[in-house]
């Protein structure tokens, strides 16, 4: 009985000493997470889609913790709980916020199947990267769309499919949360988020191919030539051609379409913008032509 005595009052003292010890332990390495996060988390969407440019959520409330301490959440946005759940955030930290214009993810290719057509056949893994990898795909342009739908599996929000008789994806813009998902899921980046727009109205070159004019127009009638006309038309600085290319800065554009009417190969288009009136035609009076008659 006495050794099983000594052995219980052994252990009891090694389980003990134990428990001190990591006691201390727990105090001296504790990592101590400031409540606010866990309340900011819960205001959050939770989509974790990273489009803030975070990890996910948790990351994204971190950093809004950290940045109201040192006085700004300038930089930090939730494109998809958009400029409420923001509000919401700024309130609960005690800090303003200034909401930045909404934004929407853009294709900017035209090459439907009809302007691009194919000239060779893709017999490898259905996805645009692996089609990329393999070269310019199953046209002539190795800049454009390829159809296989990497950015459809990227998007959490259903917003963006491929259309089966142009063979281009577009985005459905209800749906759109300008997460940027869709955009680092297409290997050739030719996916941007731009500004909405008032009503909805953008005008952008739906083209990015680098290759010069005669080239361009080979592998796609839709193709930007770089001709130069946009630029020259443009009152306001917003276009300028880089690469064989242009390009319009959101930020500069005046929505005048100016540039859409002069592109020779309708590279440049124009949405939700309402439909042109019709021209009314002058009619003269039928009394008029029998006296000049």
């Amino acid at each position: 009985m006495n050794d099983v005595l000594i052995a219980v009052i052994v252990l009891g003292c090694i389980g003990l000493v134990a428990a001190v010890v990591l006691y201390l332990l727990s105090k001296r390495f504790a990592v101590y997470e400031d409540p606010r996060i866990g309340e900011v988390s819960e205001l959050l969407p939770g989509a974790n889609c990273g489009g803030c440019g975070f990890a996910g959520c948790g990351g994204m409330a971190d950093a809004l913790v950290k940045g109201a301490d040192l006085g700004s959440l300038d930089g930090l946005n939730c494109p998809v709980g958009g400029s409420e759940v923001m509000t919401r955030v700024a309130d609960l930290l005690g800090m303003a916020i200034q909401n930045g214009e909404p934004q929407v993810a853009v294709v900017r290719c035209g090459g439907t199947c009809e302007l691009r057509p194919k000239i060779a056949e893709y017999g490898g893994l259905r996805t645009c990267s692996a089609m990329h990898a393999c070269g310019a795909g199953e046209s002539a342009c190795g800049f454009g769309c390829l159809g296989c739908g990497d950015c459809v599996e990227a998007c959490q929000f259903d917003a963006i499919h491929i259309n089966t008789e142009t063979g281009l994806a577009e985005v459905d813009e209800e749906r759109c949360t300008a997460c940027g998902a869709c955009t680092k899921a297409c290997p050739r980046g030719i996916i941007e988020l731009r500004k909405k727009g008032p009503k909805g109205r953008r005008v952008f070159v739906s083209c990015v191919n680098r290759d010069k004019g005669a080239a361009a127009m080979k592998a796609c009638k839709a193709a930007c030539i770089a001709c130069g006309k946009c630029a020259k038309e443009c009152k306001f600085e917003a276009i300028t051609i880089d690469g064989n290319v242009s390009y319009i800065d959101p930020q500069k554009c005046r929505l005048c379409k100016k540039c859409v009417e002069v592109c020779p190969t309708k590279a440049i288009h124009a949405v939700n913008f309402p439909a042109p009136k019709p021209k009314l035609e002058v009619v003269e009076p039928v009394e008029k032509k029998e006296e000049e008659a």
